[in-house]
């Protein structure tokens, strides 16, 4: 039986998405909550007198993907640290397959599934042998860690360079391998720490399938990244994290639209417009001007047609015209006043 999941003797019991168990018998249909895999509970972590999280709380259900996000130093290698019981905290509460750290974390390594950032293979080992190495170290027998070990190649794309040295593979196979080594058990909570670091497009795809997949076989993905595209193609919510605490959470679109984003057009021309171009289109305003550069928030897309007319009929002499729609980096820098790259620079 999965992590999660109620065993009790009597009426067949299902779960939804949402965390909600339905507990079926001839009397009728009666609601309980069952709890998430991942519960973080307002935990606070210190680095001497540093504060790295202040009060950090989010939960992660069964078949749900659930993304980290924030710039170097925010707190998300911190938090992943904790959830894989290589850290201690200071205070809070953590939940994991409904085992509670710390004194529950030998129970938790038994349902979970580690990818970290840094590549975590031996080099002089085939991708095989790595495998099979974790494998058995994991307890399983020979026959079950070679079935293991060829599910794990197959589902990362790597059976045809499964005897090859780990030195010799690639960048982005060896993060692929680093992938299949975290989840070659089939994990029911699964972590991942800046999975797709310096990869190439190819295994990037590879990587992202890999964890929709996970997912879609029922697994509680934690994706801890600073890059927003991948967040918001693969996560169903995002956790928004900036210098230890959580400044927003919710579906990506759901944030887009609470830091109050519209969509603009970025209008390129020959010469600049004259005041009032734009008087005669509804919904559409002026909010940078610099000459021949000019930047148009729009309420409706419909009307991107409209301003393009009146710019023409100005006389702008456009030259080039982009529509460019909100994201969650625009939205972290709504709410935040810096972009996810600032701490990053400035520890550089």
């Amino acid at each position: 039986m999965r992590h999660g999941a109620r065993a009790r003797a009597g009426p067949r019991e299902e779960q939804d998405t949402h965390g909600v168990g339905l507990s079926l018998s001839p009397a009728g249909v009666s609601i309980y909550r069952v709890p998430s895999p991942i519960v973080v509970e307002e935990i606070h972590k210190s680095y001497g007198a540093r504060a790295a999280l202040c009060g950090v709380s989010f939960t992660v259900g069964d078949g749900e993907i659930v993304g980290l996000l924030g710039p170097n130093g925010a707190g998300k290698s911190t938090t992943l640290g904790i959830l894989a019981t290589l850290l201690s905290f200071d205070a809070g509460r953590v939940t994991i397959a409904g085992h509670s750290l710390p004194s529950g974390a030998a129970q938790v390594r038994r349902t979970l599934g580690l990818v970290p950032q840094q590549l975590a293979l031996y080099p002089t080992l085939s991708a095989r042998e790595n495998l099979r190495f974790f494998a058995r170290t994991a307890g399983l027998g020979s026959r079950d860690a070679n079935q293991a070990t060829a599910r794990a190649l197959g589902l990362v794309g790597l059976d045809e360079r499964a005897d090859e040295p780990v030195a010799r593979l690639s960048g982005g196979m060896k993060r692929r391998l680093n992938l299949a080594c975290g989840v070659f058990h089939r994990p029911g909570v699964v972590l991942l720490d800046e999975a797709t670091v310096g990869v190439d497009p190819q295994s990037r795809e590879r990587v992202l399938e890999t964890v929709t997949g996970l997912a879609r076989d029922g697994a509680a993905v934690l994706y801890s990244t600073h890059v927003m595209e991948e967040a918001e193609r693969l996560c169903g919510r995002v956790v928004l994290l900036d210098r230890g605490r959580v400044v927003a959470g919710g579906t990506p679109a759901g944030l887009v639209a609470g830091a109050g984003l519209m969509p603009r057009a970025h209008l390129s021309m020959a010469r600049p417009l004259p005041l009032g171009w734009l008087a005669t289109v509804a919904g559409a305003r002026v909010i940078d001007d610099h000459g021949a550069e000019t930047v148009v928030e729009v309420a409706d897309p419909s009307a991107v047609p409209a301003i393009l007319a009146a710019a023409l009929r100005a006389g702008g002499d456009v030259r080039e015209l982009a529509f460019v729609r909100p994201t969650l980096a625009d939205a972290f820098f709504a709410l935040t006043g810096h972009g996810l790259r600032d701490e990053a620079e400035a520890a550089a």
